[in-house]
């Protein structure tokens, strides 16, 4: 199945093309693709961070304190778990931590889900994971929820505010497998969307390419190159909310260019438990007012799905113009 979005697809050799009467004319010719941000510059890297939120919703990171011995031994495991004959697998097809495999919308993806990182044994017993890989997944779960405690941090920071953005969220993890082949070439791995959750913490395949962005000001999609030893990070709906619509929550879609196995792993950054995401007091003035209601995570979540509305309009839901 070929995945046609209201975008129309820009050639990757292409992608770098101004249109010289494009409104946003001076931006363009600034940009040069996706930021690369070093996590160990002393100055400035709030600010950074909290730049790149805004003009673009993605950006790498570098010297992010996961060891790179610790990717490759996530992507063995990820992979392992992966090549289980399917009826284990199926084990966890149903309930919160979940196998889930090919369908008519992402025909060549399937994946594993632990819903709530903090309480992911029900997982580990149902596929009867090793000593080893379990070790291996809670090391893993560790680093990447302290590096996103870090980013929430520089995100407060970056605002002049003060606290742990993120302490007590529900986070969740997911593994994808992408099983491309020739057939496959120049055909959607996932649709476009948007991600419903606060910040996603991505460790894509360094090997095969595919994830490609929506520019917000030309309305391209451009190519995230594979960048070895470097972290995504992608901003979704809920941070666009709570930043008071200056942040944004970037469009983006797997697109299959080669054909080759694909694995990435995800952590979702949800959102608070026990209450809703709203924007502080400091980003709402006369010039800013404020723009969306408090949003309750799952109550988000629900209308998301039950609207099928995958990019982002969700939000127009809990516009204050609405009330």
């Amino acid at each position: 199945m070929i995945c046609h979005p209201f975008w129309i697809y820009i050639s990757v050799h292409h992608h770098n093309k101004v249109n010289l009467k494009h409104p946003n004319r001076q931006k363009l010719m600034a940009r040069k693709g996706v930021p690369v941000i070093d996590m160990q510059r002393v100055d400035g890297l709030a600010e950074e961070i909290v730049n790149a939120c805004e003009e673009w919703g993605i950006f790498r990171i570098v010297n992010h304190g996961v060891p790179a011995d610790l990717l490759a031994e996530m992507k063995t495991v990820v992979a392992a778990l992966f090549d289980l004959p399917e009826e284990v697998k199926r084990r966890i097809s149903e309930g919160g931590n979940g196998y889930f495999r090919f369908n008519a919308v992402n025909p060549y993806l399937e994946g594993f889900s632990i819903d709530e990182v903090s309480t992911p044994d029900d997982f580990f017993d149902r596929l009867d994971v090793s000593p080893h890989q379990r070790e291996i997944v809670l090391k893993y779960t560790k680093v990447i929820r302290e590096l996103a405690g870090l980013i929430g941090q520089k995100l407060m920071e970056g605002f002049g505010l003060a606290g742990d953005l993120f302490d007590g969220w529900n986070c969740q993890m997911r593994f994808n497998k992408y099983n491309f082949s020739l057939e496959s070439v120049g055909s959607c791995g996932v649709f476009l969307h948007s991600d419903p959750s606060f910040v996603t913490i991505l460790h894509d395949d360094e090997d095969v390419n595919g994830l490609q962005v929506v520019d917000k000001y030309s309305g391209e999609l451009i190519p995230v190159d594979p960048l070895p030893g470097t972290i995504v990070v992608n901003v979704g709906d809920i941070a666009k909310a709570w930043s008071n619509g200056r942040f944004c929550n970037v469009k983006h879609r797997v697109w299959c260019v080669e054909p080759k196995t694909r694995y990435s792993t995800v952590l979702f950054v949800l959102g608070p438990k026990d209450k809703k995401v709203e924007a502080p007091p400091k980003l709402v003035d006369s010039e800013h007012p404020r723009l969306y209601v408090p949003i309750d995570i799952k109550e988000y979540r629900n209308a998301r799905s039950a609207k099928r509305l995958h990019t982002g309009e969700t939000l127009e839901l809990f516009s204050t113009s609405g009330i």
